[in-house]
């Protein structure tokens, strides 16, 4: 069975194809002085060409050329033109695999290259590890490390051990960063994150699907549903620290997949991607629906004047009080409302317009508690 490709056809010509435009040919196959005198030592014109040839495949694209390989026509004539030679009698290079082997040995004495192999190999199989946390793909990990293995002088392995190379570097980026992320969770976020994909709501979803479930809206049932969600997101206290040594690419990946999966799949998972997975989903999800509760807030003040009678209607029911310090204007608020209306700023928007007083800036807020009133959570702007 023939071995998968990981790489298509154009990422491998990108990587490992000999130059064909004139810009490339002039800036990799441009010989200098030295060069010249090292290949001027060659017995036959054929000989010169092909030693010529393979130093200048060593240093672009920094691999072995394959036997039989066809050369493009532009690079013959380029690299004979500067040698002085006929370019037809590259034809009747290596016709003995002596030769061959013989100017490699010499190019490798000579200019410092080595094979993948031995402790070379093995510092550069760190180096693809490391990098790899930061790669977003395996075409940008093989172009990182094609650069690595040109600038330490290293030929080129085969194209199939570069792929595999590359493939298992970002699995076990990705099993350290899931690591990463769950070791900063304690076992009780641990069993909440888990309880997730098992508690249902509304005795149709579970808890995870119905997260992931959220829109602005048109209207306060809509609002009161999102807020639903982002108080419940709230709860889990999940710290965005735990995504600080987390390249954004790789948390915004690992939500992705989360996204893609249902509750049923995500409890086939292996326990610490679950638990990366479902941290990272809760994250991204608290982040998005708080630009959602803006977006919202930036309609007209019109839309929000039945919720305004609706919420002072229950705040009159349970409640709300004058604050002897403060003018009318600055109500206090009963505890059981200040969580969920100052929260949402829905109910100050809608106080704030009919007060006819411009918003004031919430760059600010301080933290809310129990008797708190609105002066004290959001001063006016100064004049």
């Amino acid at each position: 069975m023939p071995r998968r490709r990981i790489f298509t056809e154009r990422q491998r010509s990108a990587l490992f194809d000999l130059p064909t435009d004139e810009r490339a040919i002039l800036h990799h196959y441009t010989l200098a002085d030295d060069d010249i005198e090292h290949i001027r030592t060659r017995r036959h014109s054929r000989n010169r060409l092909g030693f010529a040839l393979q130093l200048c495949a060593f240093r672009y694209p920094g691999r072995l050329l394959a036997t039989g390989e066809t050369i493009p026509l532009e690079i013959s004539r380029f690299i004979a033109a500067q040698l002085g030679e006929d370019p037809d009698h590259l034809s009747h290079y290596a016709e003995t695999a002596v030769t061959r082997r013989r100017h490699l040995i010499e190019l490798r004495s000579i200019y410092g290259y080595k094979m993948f192999s031995g402790g070379g190999a093995r510092d550069l199989k760190a180096w693809l590890e490391t990098e790899a946390e930061g790669a977003r793909s395996n075409e940008d990990l093989a172009r990182r490390f094609v650069e690595q293995c040109r600038t330490s002088h290293t030929i080129l392995p085969g194209v199939t051990v570069i792929e595999r190379l590359c493939a298992d570097a970002l699995v076990a980026a990705e099993r350290r960063i899931e690591a990463r992320i769950v070791e900063h969770l304690d076992s009780d976020t641990r069993d909440k994150l888990d309880a997730l994909l098992t508690e249902e709501v509304e005795g149709s979803v579970t808890r995870f699907i119905w997260l992931r479930q959220f829109e602005v809206g048109q209207n306060s049932a809509d609002m009161n549903r999102l807020l639903d969600r982002l108080e419940f997101l709230q709860g889990l206290k999940l710290d965005t620290a735990i995504l600080g040594e987390v390249p954004p690419h790789r948390a915004t990946r690992l939500r992705r997949q989360g996204e893609r999966y249902f509750a049923g799949d995500l409890r086939d998972i292996s326990g610490d991607r679950r638990l990366a997975i479902l941290a990272v989903c809760a994250l991204g999800w608290r982040s998005a629906i708080a630009p959602s509760r803006q977006i919202a807030l930036q309609s007209p003040a019109g839309q929000w004047i039945p919720l305004l009678k609706r919420t002072t209607g229950s705040l009159a029911r349970h409640g709300v009080r004058q604050s002897p310090a403060a003018t009318p204007a600055w109500p206090m608020l009963n505890p059981r409302y200040v969580k969920r209306f100052a929260l949402s700023e829905i109910w100050a928007l809608a106080f704030w317009k009919r007060k006819g007083i411009t918003r004031p800036s919430m760059s600010q807020p301080k933290p809310l508690v129990a008797g708190i009133n609105w002066k004290a959570l959001w001063r006016p702007p100064h004049n």
